[in-house]
């Protein structure tokens, strides 16, 4: 009989945390024992129903209120906030997995980063790094063909406004997003150097956020080195993905709405120029799953040895 995990989840206010509430409560093996917050302290879970009276905690500022039963930790905080929490968990509890949904350490060689179709490790991971909505969507597309590729790929991405978190903020404003689409870090943005680091060195992305709530949808443009039918790249991207049953290829164009409020990615287009060497394709997630949730629950499953898509039900 397997064992049962209990988690404490740090930061689980926001659209992801919530998601990853929903998750664990459909996990055979995984029991929330505590969630923290700083603003929702004391209100009961929603959506959490093995324990209808769990209530979000404050965490102190030592943070000596995480109970020493816990085996795994979810860090699902804004950027730059996780590292102070790693520090104590070190410290103290040095048997547990941690993983982080933020960027704080997806450029750590100390942690594991892990794109669950994607990325081989050797070992089972004790401190997971999760992968950023934006580099997700964009690694699936490369992954397959990297090394066909060359010169530079500039990829152009539109996000829900949920992208840009619950507190807030100049990109999750309703009425400025209103009849509009924001770009914005045309440089540099952190999922461009993270796709950098971990898939392809030569990238250009820009990323924008538009008025509708959650969903991803990314149109990569890419040089091959010699020329392939479109048959032969399905065939290719088929190959690459058989076994990993949230990845759908397809020939058309996928849509944002094919993949909202799905834990799949939905990769498609595979356009050719006369060329054929000239390649445009597209990939569509949900950014609060497959960018990110999702994933947390496929990479705790692969550091506890369960089978991956276990407690996501996804046909």
């Amino acid at each position: 009989m397997n064992k049962k995990y209990h988690i404490a989840l740090i930061g689980g206010r926001g659209f992801v945390g919530q998601e990853v509430v929903k998750l664990i409560d459909n996990h055979p093996y995984f029991q929330l024992s505590q969630i923290f917050s700083t603003t929702n302290a004391g209100q009961k879970i929603k959506n959490y129903k093995k324990n209808k009276n769990l209530e979000f905690t404050e965490l102190d500022s030592n943070m000596e209120n995480i109970n020493s039963n816990i085996d795994i930790v979810i860090l699902a905080l804004p950027n730059g906030q996780s590292k102070k929490i790693v520090s104590y968990l070190d410290r103290n509890f040095r048997d547990q997995i941690i993983i982080d949904i933020s960027s704080d350490h997806r450029f750590d060689d100390d942690w594991t980063y892990r794109l669950p179709e994607i990325t081989n490790v050797d070992k089972l991971p004790k401190k997971i790094s999760n992968p950023g909505c934006y580099a997700t969507a964009m690694q699936l597309m490369l992954a397959p063909i990297k090394q066909n590729i060359i010169n530079q790929v500039s990829i152009m991405g539109v996000s829900g406004y949920s992208g840009a978190g619950s507190s807030p903020n100049d990109k999750n404003d309703i009425e400025r997003l209103k009849g509009n689409i924001l770009a914005y870090s045309l440089s540099n943005h952190l999922h461009e150097l993270e796709v950098r680091k971990h898939c392809y060195e030569y990238l250009n992305f820009t990323p924008h956020v538009a008025n509708f709530f959650r969903g991803i949808l990314t149109t990569a443009h890419i040089q091959l080195n010699e020329s392939i039918t479109q048959n032969s790249l399905l065939d290719l991207f088929e190959e690459f993905y058989e076994n990993k049953p949230l990845i759908q290829t397809n020939r058309s164009i996928p849509m944002i709405t094919d993949a909202v409020n799905k834990h799949i990615a939905c990769i498609g287009g595979f356009s050719l120029d006369e060329s054929k060497t000239q390649l445009r394709l597209c990939c569509s997630i949900d950014n609060l799953l497959k960018g990110a949730a999702t994933q947390v629950i496929q990479n705790l499953n692969y550091a506890c040895q369960f089978n991956e898509t276990l407690g996501i039900e996804y046909e």
